[in-house]
């Protein structure tokens, strides 16, 4: 560990220098009516970010069918009200939002229209804005990549193109509407590879032979577009699995000619049975360390999200506060995004209700709710402060 860390601290000037590679975000227009405070290069050096993408089908909820959620409004004890509001009043700089293709939903929540007025909400209320692709028409995530419906039998070139087509489309929606997100995701939690089975790294017989370099020119693609349209993003490639060493994938990744700027983890230290909550915490912090001098750049924990229930509150809150107060003090890293931290543990979107899915209720939130109201708890202090 002494050994890592005396070479994560040759690399603190460097890390400073990149941290100054980060450019403001602001918009104008909409209907959130927190005071314009365009973001700066101080205010975003490290991220407190929230991913916020059930948002708009919560406050749907709560205005029509108020008996699938447990309030009617995101309050917090200071008397902010409204979701952003109470977000930036517990010390939140920051939004992510994902965008699926053509969702299931019919009120199209993540979808392009969705994502450009929530974004809009956000670089209005002062707070920047990640975006993140998953290429699919759901959750794309280690258990599943799928290429969404109307992509469906095309080939490298096909897909290639329309991975571009819909990156730029989605990000110049943005640009019209006046946002400017600071860093953009090409595939969501992608160490299986993305679109599959074009884009696929693994099967069960072992690695694809081809995956690796269709995998490359896909994600290329992504990059490609994304500078088209910002060319100062930060073009993030995001895995899961923070507590392990990943230095693999990004080897493999490099080797096949893949592009990005920004290395981003995914860091849930309470769910895995067979490590401590302070081992995983330690272990991420240590990758991250590791991540940024092998390869030279920042790295952002894209998802974070602890137990938010009443047997687990404290520990929640003790874990949250020692991994916050760990990864800030990084010059390497750029920050942490919460998953969905608006969510009370009750609530669950209607696409988890089909009878062939049946999931159930999210429980890593960071909200509370008493049937009037929904409030942050200690985690989000925690987070935030």
């Amino acid at each position: 560990m002494s050994t890592l860390y005396s070479r994560f601290a040759t690399l603190a000037a460097l890390a400073f220098a990149v941290s100054s590679l980060f450019v403001g975000c602001g918009g104008s227009g909409g209907d959130q009516k927190d005071e314009l405070d365009e973001p700066s290069v101080d205010k975003v050096a490290f991220a407190r970010g929230a991913d916020v993408s059930w948002a708009s089908e919560m406050e749907y909820d709560m205005t029509h069918n108020p008996s699938r959620i447990g309030g009617t409004a995101f309050k917090d004890s200071k008397g902010n009200a409204g979701l952003y509001p109470v977000l930036k009043a517990a010390g939140i700089n920051a939004i992510r939002l994902r965008v699926w293709v053509r969702p299931e939903d019919p009120n199209g929540w993540s979808g392009k229209e969705d994502v450009v007025r929530m974004a809009k909400r956000a670089a209005e209320a002062g707070m920047a804005v990640m975006i993140d692709f998953h290429y699919s028409d759901f959750f794309a995530d280690p258990s599943r990549q799928n290429t969404p419906s109307e992509w469906s039998g095309l080939n490298l070139n096909g897909l290639c193109a329309k991975v571009a087509e819909h990156t730029r489309n989605v990000l110049t929606a943005l640009k019209s509407a006046g946002v400017t997100p600071l860093w953009v995701q090409v595939g969501n939690e992608t160490r299986p590879g993305m679109l599959w089975e074009t884009g696929r790294l693994y099967n069960d017989k072992g690695e694809i032979s081809g995956g690796w370099s269709n995998y490359a020119a896909l994600s290329n693609a992504g990059y490609d577009a994304v500078k088209s349209v910002f060319p100062a993003a930060k073009v993030i490639i995001h895995i899961d699995n923070a507590y392990q060493d990943n230095t693999w994938f990004f080897d493999k990744l490099k080797a096949a000619g893949g592009k990005f700027d920004m290395i981003g983890l995914s860091h849930y230290p309470m769910t895995n049975p067979s490590m401590t909550w302070k081992a995983m915490n330690s272990s991420a912090i240590l990758n991250i360390k590791s991540l940024a001098a092998k390869y030279g750049c920042r790295v952002m924990v894209c998802e974070v999200g602890v137990k938010n229930t009443a047997s687990d509150l404290a520990a929640s809150t003790l874990c949250m506060t020692e991994f916050m107060n760990s990864v800030k003090s990084l010059s390497v890293c750029a920050g942490v995004f919460y998953w969905e931290p608006q969510v009370d543990g009750k609530w669950r979107p209607s696409i988890y209700e089909r009878p062939d899915r049946d999931w159930g209720a999210y429980n890593m939130g960071a909200f509370s709710s008493d049937g009037s109201a929904i409030t942050p708890t200690a985690i989000l202090s925690a987070f935030g402060e």
